[in-house]
């Protein structure tokens, strides 16, 4: 992931494997997907560039509202996916365009992460 590749830090913790995917079409090959299986941050390295936030092409990453508080010990501010995602209903949304302006990308993803978490509620 180029947000891991590009910190300075190396605090991005990320695990993953390969699968193979049924193919597309009839008689075609089966594809090699990755698939996530670890992505954490660890606090106690992060020097919060915000480098991993910028080059995100998909806007999975964002400024907390609120800072990470401090822990007695570092094996406690590494914060898994789980913890991640619950924040992410606390960002507040993108302020509103302005009038014939066309929606940013970054509008576009907070929409999809509004419906994301709209069904997790539904759950």
């Amino acid at each position: 992931m180029l947000c891991a590749r590009e910190c300075p830090d190396w605090c991005l913790l990320l695990e993953g494997h390969t699968e193979l995917a049924p193919a597309a079409k009839a008689g075609g090959r089966p594809r090699t997907v990755n698939v996530l299986d670890r992505f954490a941050i660890d606090f106690s390295l992060c020097m919060y560039c915000g480098i991993c936030i910028e080059v995100c092409p998909f806007d999975a990453l964002f400024w907390a509202p609120a800072l990470v508080e401090a822990e007695p010990s570092r094996d406690r501010l590494v914060e898994e996916r789980s913890a991640l995602q619950d924040w992410i209903c606390s960002v507040p949304p993108p302020p509103a365009l302005e009038a014939g302006a066309e929606p940013a990308e970054e509008a576009m993803a907070a929409a999809r992460l509004d419906a994301v978490a709209a069904q997790r509620e539904q759950v």
